[in-house]
Parts: C-alpha cells; structure tokens; sequence
C-alpha cells in the first residue's frame, strides 16, 4: 500500500480550477517531486496535502487514512518554505527545538533529537548561531533539520533551493539527495526547475493547468515524453512537424519536415497517416563535417549551414539551418582547452541520429 494516495482531488477558487481531478501515489521512502510552470497547481496540492487548504473534491490518504478534517499541526507532515520562515531571535538550536517544545516532549528528548538533527545536516558547530549569521545554505539546512525533527512521516518542500544562487543550488542538491537517504523520510518537492527535478527525484509528476500531464520516473519523462508539453517542458528538444509512413522491422518511419525520412523507435497506436511531430534531444544529434563519416548507428542524416552557436563551457550549442529553412540544435563536447570553436557560422556540416532515438507525438 502507498503512504500517500491522492484520489481524484479538485481544487477551485471561483471559476478557476487549480486542481482538476488528480489521482497519484507516493511510496514510503520515495523523494517524489511535482514539476511544473507557475500556475500549473502544484503548491496548490502541496498545500493540500499539507492541510493548509481543503479539496473541494476527492480526498488525500495518509497510511489508508482520510486526512480530511485534520488540521495541520495534527498531520505527520511537515513543510519546508522558500523563505526559510526561522525566528530571528532564536538559535539554530532553538529554532530546531521548537517544534518539539510545541509538542510538550521532555527536555532531555529534546536536547537528543535535535543534537542529531545538527549532526544529520552537518551544522553542530553552529548550534549556538542566530539565522542572521548563516549563509543561505546554512539557513536551509536549519529549516530542513526544523522539519525532520519532529520525525514525520511525509516532509514538503515547497521551491526551498529558489531563493539561492546556482552554485550553492547545486551544492544543496547532493545535500538533499543525502540527507534524505540518510533519513528515509518520505520527500515531496515542488519546483519549476526541470533540472532539479532531474536530479533529485526518485519519480517526477509533470503538472499542467491543473492536471498531471506525465508520472515518471527521470530518465523515462526526458527519453519518452508523452506529450508535446513535457518534451518540451523538460529539458531542450527539437521537435520538428512528421507524418507516420510505416511499420517495419520494429520501427516506425518517419516523413520528417526539412529531413525526409527518419526510422525511430517502435511505437504503438500510430496509424499510418497519423501526424504529429518528431522529437529529439540536442545531444543525441551528432554533428560533424559534410562527407565525414556518422557511424554505422547513425542511420538517419540530414546536411545544412550552421546558423549561430552559443559556448557554454564544457558544450556548445549548435544552430543548424537545413536546406529548406528548417533549424535543428545539437550539442558538441569541447574536450579541447580554452574557447573551443569546432565550426563557425555558415559552415556546411553534417548532422546523423540512431534509429534508437526521439519520439513521435501526436498529442
């Protein structure tokens, strides 16, 4: 049985609806994110399960049990907020303790619970430091170690790395993967970030309008999405207009627009005439120059002009314009040192992709 079972849950406020019909499961253990643009419904189910707000419909289930009627400080549910929410006045310890002195628990539990509760987030030396002494990580760690002491069973974390820069972002991320193992309390993490999303999660719903668009786990959502929305949502995608010509050999053939035809993975329900659009990941597009040879793999090739590329460190991005004005990305490493460049605006090159690789969408 799921801790948490979500059933067919609705959410409006007047005429629109946050929340329409969502229905999912989280298991025991898991680090189970809700992804999502602003707006979408995910803090809404967040807040939901944390009861800080009531379904208009449907119900959320906590080990078989309705949570229905429960207050939030009677669920065994914590949240952890962007903006930290500690007291000012009070120590990191006292800021750990609190929720424990809430809860009436003895002075020497409390004096235990949070002692480990600092080990668990590596902060024992600053046991003794007010908020406005930290860093933004150190403060993160403090409201994450505030919302597990209390041991419960399911902790929210509604965009806690939002609020820092994207260095300290990743190095929060490695500390969430850890902490979270080490405590085997269940997580559920909202984000906008894709990335973060890919990282840290165990399995990711991807939230649209109000509905979940795809319930995977990471690598399946970014390799198969189901729709146009999660491939495009999720991470950069090239998705080009395709017509369905065939079945054979366990593949699906491709009129593909600007390419011709494409074989891609075998798929399903896909009547021959069908249209949709193709779809396929910068780095799985190899790039090379016209007449260099692709690779036995590599059976699906096309020529066009580089268009524009942007360095990024260790990649750059290319911009590829085809014959009939159709532009694909695709990604080149840069393993040689300083400011690589492979290929200059207008170079004529190559681009080839396995047969193994993209999708089609018709929805």
């Amino acid at each position: 049985m799921a801790l948490l079972e979500i059933r067919n849950v609705a959410r409006r406020f007047g005429n629109f609806t946050a929340v329409d019909g969502v229905s999912l499961e989280v298991a025991a253990g898991e680090f189970f994110t809700l992804l999502g643009p602003s707006g979408c419904g995910k803090t809404t189910l967040l807040r939901m399960i944390a009861g800080f707000d009531a379904p208009d419909e449907g119900d959320l289930l906590l080990d078989g049990q309705s949570l229905r009627g429960i207050p939030p400080e009677q669920r065994p549910i914590h949240t952890v907020f962007q903006s930290y929410a500690l007291f000012p006045h009070l120590s990191v310890a006292e800021n750990i303790a609190f929720p424990l002195k809430m809860a009436k628990v003895m002075p020497a539990e409390i004096q235990r619970r949070v002692q480990e509760a600092l080990a668990a987030v590596h902060l024992s030396e600053k046991h003794r430091h007010l908020p406005h002494e930290l860093s933004g990580g150190q403060k993160q760690r403090v409201a994450l170690a505030r919302g597990l002491v209390n041991r419960p069973r399911v902790l929210l974390l509604d965009e806690p790395l939002g609020a820092l820069d994207a260095k300290l972002r990743e190095e929060m991320q490695v500390e969430l993967i850890n902490l979270q193992k080490n405590v085997g309390v269940t997580f559920i993490f909202v984000t906008h970030s894709q990335a973060e999303a890919l990282a840290l999660s165990h399995r990711i719903a991807v939230m649209n309008k109000g509905k979940v668009e795809q319930l995977d786990e990471p690598s399946r959502l970014y390799s198969f999405p189901r729709n146009r929305f999660v491939a495009d949502f999720i991470g950069k995608i090239n998705m080009l207009a395709a017509e369905v010509r065939g079945h054979a050999d366990g593949e699906l053939e491709l009129e593909v627009a600007g390419v011709g035809r494409v074989r891609a993975p075998a798929q399903e329900g896909f009547a021959v005439g069908t249209r949709g659009e193709f779809a396929v990941r910068p780095e799985q597009v190899h790039i090379g120059p016209v007449g260099s040879p692709a690779g036995a793999d590599l059976c699906n090739q096309v020529q066009g002009r580089i268009h524009d590329f942007l360095y990024i460190g260790d990649v750059t991005t290319y911009l590829v314009e085809l014959s009939d004005g159709t532009r694909l990305e695709a990604l080149l490493p840069n393993s040689a040192p300083g400011r690589a460049k492979f290929f200059e605006t207008g170079d004529a090159v190559r681009l080839a992709w396995s047969n193994q690789v993209g999708v089609f969408l018709n929805a």
